[in-house]
Protein backbone atom coordinates (compact mmCIF):
# COMPACT_ATOMS: atom_id res chain seq x y z
CA UNK A 1 0.00 0.00 0.00
CA UNK A 2 1.38 3.60 -0.87
CA UNK A 3 -0.65 6.75 -0.43
CA UNK A 4 -0.42 9.76 -2.80
CA UNK A 5 -0.77 13.55 -1.71
CA UNK A 6 -1.28 15.71 -5.15
CA UNK A 7 -1.66 18.98 -4.53
CA UNK A 8 -3.39 20.78 -7.69
CA UNK A 9 -3.10 24.82 -8.85
CA UNK A 10 -6.80 25.35 -8.35
CA UNK A 11 -8.83 26.30 -4.78
CA UNK A 12 -11.62 28.28 -6.42
CA UNK A 13 -13.45 26.48 -8.68
CA UNK A 14 -14.97 23.35 -7.05
CA UNK A 15 -15.84 22.23 -10.46
CA UNK A 16 -12.67 21.52 -11.62
CA UNK A 17 -11.51 20.24 -8.14
CA UNK A 18 -14.08 17.65 -8.60
CA UNK A 19 -13.39 16.72 -12.23
CA UNK A 20 -9.67 15.63 -10.67
CA UNK A 21 -11.00 14.04 -7.96
CA UNK A 22 -12.85 11.69 -10.13
CA UNK A 23 -10.56 11.14 -12.57
CA UNK A 24 -8.36 9.67 -9.41
CA UNK A 25 -11.65 7.91 -7.47
CA UNK A 26 -12.36 5.71 -10.80
CA UNK A 27 -9.28 4.27 -11.19
CA UNK A 28 -10.08 0.57 -10.08
CA UNK A 29 -7.95 -0.44 -6.89
CA UNK A 30 -7.87 3.35 -5.17
CA UNK A 31 -9.33 4.66 -2.18
CA UNK A 32 -10.00 8.56 -2.37
CA UNK A 33 -9.40 9.25 1.59
CA UNK A 34 -10.64 12.85 1.19
CA UNK A 35 -9.95 16.71 -0.63
CA UNK A 36 -9.89 20.07 0.15
CA UNK A 37 -9.80 23.24 -1.01
CA UNK A 38 -8.03 26.53 0.07
CA UNK A 39 -9.49 29.62 -2.24
CA UNK A 40 -6.19 31.94 -0.22
CA UNK A 41 -3.97 29.60 -1.44
CA UNK A 42 -5.60 28.73 -4.39
CA UNK A 43 -5.11 25.01 -3.95
CA UNK A 44 -6.24 21.92 -3.15
CA UNK A 45 -4.99 18.46 -2.01
CA UNK A 46 -6.40 15.42 -2.82
CA UNK A 47 -5.51 12.06 -0.70
CA UNK A 48 -5.87 8.42 -1.91
CA UNK A 49 -4.27 5.22 -1.26
CA UNK A 50 -3.98 1.40 -3.05
CA UNK A 51 -1.57 -0.93 -4.01
CA UNK A 52 1.10 0.94 -6.17
CA UNK A 53 0.20 0.23 -9.70
CA UNK A 54 -3.41 1.88 -8.94
CA UNK A 55 -2.22 3.94 -7.10
CA UNK A 56 0.44 5.50 -10.03
CA UNK A 57 -2.31 5.15 -12.44
CA UNK A 58 -4.60 7.11 -10.00
CA UNK A 59 -1.60 9.99 -9.85
CA UNK A 60 -1.16 10.21 -13.60
CA UNK A 61 -4.77 10.45 -14.13
CA UNK A 62 -5.23 13.11 -11.91
CA UNK A 63 -2.14 15.02 -13.04
CA UNK A 64 -3.54 14.57 -16.68
CA UNK A 65 -7.02 15.99 -15.84
CA UNK A 66 -5.35 18.60 -13.92
CA UNK A 67 -3.15 19.64 -17.49
CA UNK A 68 -6.30 19.85 -19.16
CA UNK A 69 -8.94 22.07 -16.73
CA UNK A 70 -6.28 24.31 -15.11
CA UNK A 71 -4.57 26.66 -16.96
CA UNK A 72 -1.61 28.21 -14.56
CA UNK A 73 -0.92 31.12 -16.56
CA UNK A 74 -4.03 32.93 -15.28
CA UNK A 75 -3.52 31.59 -11.31
CA UNK A 76 -3.36 33.97 -8.35
CA UNK A 77 -2.58 32.45 -5.13
CA UNK A 78 -0.35 32.97 -1.91
CA UNK A 79 1.21 29.89 -1.73
CA UNK A 80 4.12 28.80 -3.87
CA UNK A 81 3.59 26.47 -7.37
CA UNK A 82 5.39 25.57 -10.89
CA UNK A 83 2.44 23.47 -12.06
CA UNK A 84 -1.11 22.14 -12.70
CA UNK A 85 -0.21 19.40 -10.73
CA UNK A 86 2.12 21.25 -8.77
CA UNK A 87 3.71 18.17 -6.34
CA UNK A 88 2.76 14.84 -6.47
CA UNK A 89 4.12 12.99 -3.55
CA UNK A 90 4.27 9.29 -2.79
CA UNK A 91 4.37 7.89 0.84
CA UNK A 92 5.07 4.26 2.10
CA UNK A 93 2.48 2.82 4.20
CA UNK A 94 3.10 -0.15 6.29
CA UNK A 95 4.20 -3.41 4.45
CA UNK A 96 6.08 -1.14 2.08
CA UNK A 97 9.07 0.82 1.83
CA UNK A 98 10.78 4.19 0.34
CA UNK A 99 12.13 2.58 -2.13
CA UNK A 100 8.62 1.43 -3.36
CA UNK A 101 7.52 5.06 -3.26
CA UNK A 102 10.86 5.49 -5.34
CA UNK A 103 9.90 3.14 -7.94
CA UNK A 104 6.39 4.48 -8.08
CA UNK A 105 7.24 8.18 -8.10
CA UNK A 106 9.73 7.38 -11.18
CA UNK A 107 6.91 5.08 -12.58
CA UNK A 108 4.18 8.53 -12.45
CA UNK A 109 6.80 11.02 -13.84
CA UNK A 110 7.50 8.94 -16.78
CA UNK A 111 4.10 8.77 -17.34
CA UNK A 112 2.72 12.14 -16.84
CA UNK A 113 5.68 13.22 -19.22
CA UNK A 114 5.02 10.31 -21.97
CA UNK A 115 1.34 10.81 -21.94
CA UNK A 116 0.47 14.65 -21.40
CA UNK A 117 4.06 16.21 -22.42
CA UNK A 118 4.08 17.76 -18.89
CA UNK A 119 7.72 17.84 -17.87
CA UNK A 120 8.43 16.08 -14.35
CA UNK A 121 11.23 16.86 -11.68
CA UNK A 122 11.81 14.45 -8.78
CA UNK A 123 12.16 15.64 -5.31
CA UNK A 124 13.20 14.68 -2.00
CA UNK A 125 14.09 10.61 -1.67
CA UNK A 126 13.05 10.56 -5.52
CA UNK A 127 15.77 13.28 -6.73
CA UNK A 128 17.24 12.11 -9.13
CA UNK A 129 19.89 15.82 -8.94
CA UNK A 130 20.41 16.93 -5.55
CA UNK A 131 19.51 20.61 -6.00
CA UNK A 132 16.19 19.20 -7.07
CA UNK A 133 16.04 17.37 -3.77
CA UNK A 134 14.71 20.71 -1.96
CA UNK A 135 11.26 21.59 -3.54
CA UNK A 136 11.36 25.14 -2.38
CA UNK A 137 14.35 26.03 -4.23
CA UNK A 138 12.75 25.41 -7.76
CA UNK A 139 9.04 26.53 -6.64
CA UNK A 140 8.38 30.02 -7.19
CA UNK A 141 5.48 31.89 -6.10
CA UNK A 142 3.89 33.13 -9.42
CA UNK A 143 4.22 31.84 -12.87
CA UNK A 144 3.03 33.29 -15.93
CA UNK A 145 4.29 30.49 -18.66
CA UNK A 146 7.53 31.80 -18.92
CA UNK A 147 10.20 28.79 -17.76
CA UNK A 148 12.33 31.35 -16.65
CA UNK A 149 9.91 32.22 -13.80
CA UNK A 150 10.49 29.13 -12.58
CA UNK A 151 13.75 28.54 -12.01
CA UNK A 152 14.50 27.33 -15.24
CA UNK A 153 12.57 24.52 -15.62
CA UNK A 154 11.15 23.57 -18.88
CA UNK A 155 7.19 23.93 -18.71
CA UNK A 156 3.87 22.95 -20.33
CA UNK A 157 2.29 26.59 -21.34
CA UNK A 158 -0.27 26.44 -19.22
CA UNK A 159 0.35 23.45 -17.07
CA UNK A 160 3.92 24.15 -16.12
CA UNK A 161 5.71 21.22 -14.65
CA UNK A 162 5.29 18.77 -11.79
CA UNK A 163 7.54 18.18 -8.72
CA UNK A 164 6.85 14.54 -8.28
CA UNK A 165 8.60 13.02 -5.53
CA UNK A 166 8.84 10.31 -2.39
CA UNK A 167 8.47 11.10 1.19
CA UNK A 168 7.59 10.09 4.37
CA UNK A 169 4.25 11.27 6.43
CA UNK A 170 4.25 15.68 5.73
CA UNK A 171 1.88 17.15 7.94
CA UNK A 172 0.49 20.48 6.85
CA UNK A 173 -0.62 22.08 10.26
CA UNK A 174 -1.55 26.08 9.99
CA UNK A 175 -2.09 28.48 12.77
CA UNK A 176 -4.25 31.46 12.46
CA UNK A 177 -3.23 35.34 14.19
CA UNK A 178 -5.59 37.36 15.40
CA UNK A 179 -4.20 40.22 13.38
CA UNK A 180 -3.91 41.33 9.32
CA UNK A 181 -0.64 41.64 9.33
CA UNK A 182 1.30 38.86 7.59
CA UNK A 183 4.56 40.77 8.85
CA UNK A 184 3.57 39.53 11.91
CA UNK A 185 3.25 36.32 10.45
CA UNK A 186 6.26 36.14 8.50
CA UNK A 187 8.38 36.90 11.70
CA UNK A 188 6.39 34.03 13.75
CA UNK A 189 7.41 31.80 10.63
CA UNK A 190 11.26 32.58 10.51
CA UNK A 191 11.54 31.42 14.31
CA UNK A 192 10.26 28.40 13.91
CA UNK A 193 11.16 27.33 10.66
CA UNK A 194 14.58 25.17 10.11
CA UNK A 195 16.04 27.01 7.84
CA UNK A 196 16.53 30.57 9.58
CA UNK A 197 17.59 28.51 12.96
CA UNK A 198 14.07 27.28 14.54
CA UNK A 199 13.00 23.92 14.81
CA UNK A 200 14.45 21.05 13.09
CA UNK A 201 11.82 19.48 9.95
CA UNK A 202 9.57 22.52 10.46
CA UNK A 203 9.07 24.72 7.27
CA UNK A 204 7.02 27.75 7.93
CA UNK A 205 5.54 30.78 6.27
CA UNK A 206 3.65 33.62 6.61
CA UNK A 207 0.87 34.99 4.84
CA UNK A 208 -2.51 36.83 4.59
CA UNK A 209 -5.41 35.23 4.16
CA UNK A 210 -8.54 37.06 2.47
CA UNK A 211 -11.54 34.90 3.31
CA UNK A 212 -10.51 35.11 7.10
CA UNK A 213 -9.31 38.32 6.96
CA UNK A 214 -6.48 37.45 8.78
CA UNK A 215 -2.60 36.27 9.01
CA UNK A 216 -1.47 32.74 9.10
CA UNK A 217 1.50 30.87 9.80
CA UNK A 218 1.32 28.15 7.10
CA UNK A 219 3.55 25.45 8.21
CA UNK A 220 4.78 21.44 6.43
CA UNK A 221 6.36 19.19 9.67
CA UNK A 222 8.40 16.72 7.53
CA UNK A 223 9.47 14.17 10.46
CA UNK A 224 6.77 14.54 13.57
CA UNK A 225 8.69 11.63 15.48
CA UNK A 226 11.69 14.49 15.99
CA UNK A 227 9.58 17.74 16.10
CA UNK A 228 8.22 18.64 19.71
CA UNK A 229 4.54 19.71 18.48
CA UNK A 230 3.45 21.28 21.72
CA UNK A 231 6.98 23.39 21.63
CA UNK A 232 6.18 24.30 18.12
CA UNK A 233 2.71 25.66 19.08
CA UNK A 234 3.70 27.45 22.00
CA UNK A 235 6.72 29.15 20.62
CA UNK A 236 4.15 30.71 18.09
CA UNK A 237 1.47 31.65 21.03
CA UNK A 238 3.99 33.09 22.82
CA UNK A 239 5.74 34.75 19.83
CA UNK A 240 2.42 36.61 18.80
CA UNK A 241 1.59 37.80 21.77
CA UNK A 242 4.89 39.37 21.80
CA UNK A 243 3.86 41.06 18.74
CA UNK A 244 0.14 42.37 20.47
CA UNK A 245 -1.73 39.41 19.40
CA UNK A 246 -2.94 36.05 19.69
CA UNK A 247 -2.82 32.54 18.36
CA UNK A 248 -6.64 32.51 17.16
CA UNK A 249 -7.29 29.24 15.68
CA UNK A 250 -5.16 26.25 13.98
CA UNK A 251 -6.32 23.80 11.21
CA UNK A 252 -5.17 20.18 9.94
CA UNK A 253 -4.90 20.43 6.25
CA UNK A 254 -5.14 16.11 4.81
CA UNK A 255 -4.57 13.21 7.14
CA UNK A 256 -1.89 12.76 10.45
CA UNK A 257 -1.04 9.19 10.90
CA UNK A 258 -2.14 7.76 13.57
CA UNK A 259 1.71 7.28 15.76
CA UNK A 260 1.49 11.35 15.34
CA UNK A 261 -1.56 11.85 17.22
CA UNK A 262 -0.97 9.28 19.63
CA UNK A 263 2.72 10.87 20.20
CA UNK A 264 0.56 14.92 20.68
CA UNK A 265 -3.25 14.42 21.03
CA UNK A 266 -3.65 17.85 22.22
CA UNK A 267 -1.92 19.61 19.17
CA UNK A 268 -4.14 17.71 17.25
CA UNK A 269 -6.90 18.22 18.93
CA UNK A 270 -6.64 21.95 19.30
CA UNK A 271 -7.24 22.26 15.33
CA UNK A 272 -10.53 23.66 14.58
CA UNK A 273 -11.74 20.44 12.32
CA UNK A 274 -9.80 17.56 14.02
CA UNK A 275 -12.35 14.75 13.96
CA UNK A 276 -11.39 10.88 14.22
CA UNK A 277 -11.26 10.41 10.75
CA UNK A 278 -8.79 12.85 9.93
CA UNK A 279 -6.51 9.99 11.16
CA UNK A 280 -5.19 8.43 8.18
CA UNK A 281 -5.45 4.44 9.65
CA UNK A 282 -8.93 5.14 10.88
CA UNK A 283 -10.48 6.69 7.19
CA UNK A 284 -9.08 3.85 5.37
CA UNK A 285 -10.72 1.59 7.98
CA UNK A 286 -14.16 3.60 7.44
CA UNK A 287 -13.96 3.03 3.81
CA UNK A 288 -13.39 -0.51 3.74
CA UNK A 289 -15.96 -1.40 5.95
Amino acid sequence: MLECVPNFSEGRDEAVVRAIADAIAQTPGVLLLGWESDADHNRSVVTFAGPSDAVVEAAVRGAGKASEVIDLTAHQGVHPRVGAADVIPFVPLDGSSMQDAVAAAHRAGEEIWRRYSVPVYFYEHAARSPDRKRLERVRRKEFDGAPADIGNLAAHSTAGASMVGARGFLIAYNVQLATRDAAIAQAIARKIRESSGGFPHVKAMGIYLASRDCAQVSMNLTNFAEIPLERVFDTIAVSAREHGTEAASSQIIGFIPRRAYEAAPEFFRRAENFEESRILETRIEQLLR
